[in-house]
């Protein structure tokens, strides 16, 4: 089935734009523009999808990329900025983005939005994630645009670069493994395969004026996480537990040597934080089929098509 609906995607080449692109143009959507500022990861969406449209821009600024709205039908927002030391990206890139592309959903008057917004909003945990997620969220709600707003909890899946992504690269890397105290911190991971299809309905469906907490429907433990990626890679890493706080100084001083570091001492935090987000029957309510945590674990790294690929920071 072919959808002449043109989609535009702002942030699109990271994680959840390259699961999403994959998904939509196996269910038939061609229309596609992805706007995004990462020139590499934006050639890697290209290597896998040539007919698209993608183009390197900065979403914090106003320019000609914002005539691709002239036309959209839908508009799903994923810009965001993850991980960093200081403020200013998180500002840029989570915030004036975002009242960015709003003015330019309403200059065109786009019919639609699916923003993506983060569980983290409703968490105990603080940082500058945290703080620019939580306010990207209010402007979109406060802007009077037709949309609907999804809250993913830790995502993991092809093109992971960060999180489940990269613990599998060290993993390969080292023979020893360390956790961070007795790895018992709840997570609830979700698989991006799995959102991109709640997406995907989204769009279908076009729900709008409500907001969604999609957690991963699978509480598993940081240290069973870690247990079941050494079970799909085959590695003989051998998994250690240090004392928290010989952790945390680690940390620190990886930031001191490593202007990006992959995994921050604020991100600890964020793990040990205890949060427990909101299960909903999602399966049920977007009419997609949930996949196991374990088979969405194996369907991460052994994919033969997209399991090795690796986006960059």
């Amino acid at each position: 089935m072919f959808h002449e609906n043109k989609i535009v995607i702002p942030g699109g080449a990271g994680l959840v734009g390259q699961n999403l692109v994959a998904h939509l143009k196996r269910e038939g959507y061609k229309n596609l523009v992805v706007l995004d500022k990462h020139k590499k990861n934006l050639e890697i969406l290209k290597q896998f999808h040539p007919d698209i449209i993608t183009e390197c821009v900065d979403l914090a600024e106003s320019g000609p990329w914002e005539q691709h709205f002239a036309s959209a039908d839908v508009v799903v927002m994923l810009q965001a900025q993850i991980g960093d030391l200081s403020p200013e990206p998180f500002v840029r890139n989570n915030i004036t983005s975002t009242q960015v592309i709003l003015g330019v959903i309403k200059k065109y008057n786009v019919p639609y939005t699916v923003h993506i917004s983060s569980s983290v909003v409703k968490s105990v945990a603080k940082d500058h994630y945290t703080t620019s997620k939580t306010e990207q969220e209010r402007i979109v709600l406060e802007s009077g645009i037709n949309c609907i707003v999804l809250r993913p909890t830790l995502m993991f899946g092809w093109f992971d670069r960060k999180h489940l992504g990269w613990l599998k690269r060290f993993m390969e890397k080292v023979p020893v493994f360390p956790i961070p105290g007795n790895g018992k911190y709840m997570r609830q991971p979700l698989y991006a395969g799995d959102f991109s299809s709640i997406i995907v309905s989204c769009i279908e469906k076009r729900i709008s004026g409500k907001i969604f907490n999609i957690s991963g429907l699978e509480r598993v433990d940081y240290i069973d996480i870690i247990r079941e990626i050494k079970k799909a890679i085959a590695t003989k890493a051998l998994i250690v537990k240090i004392p928290y706080s010989l952790f945390y100084l680690l940390l620190k001083a990886w930031a001191l040597i490593d202007k990006e570091p992959p995994f921050t001492a604020d991100q600890l935090k964020a793990l040990v934080a205890h949060d427990e987000f909101e299960e909903i029957d999602w399966p049920a309510i977007f009419q997609v089929k949930r996949t196991p945590f374990r088979e969405a674990i194996d369907k991460t790294f052994n994919d033969p098509e997209y399991g090795k690929v690796v986006l960059e920071f």
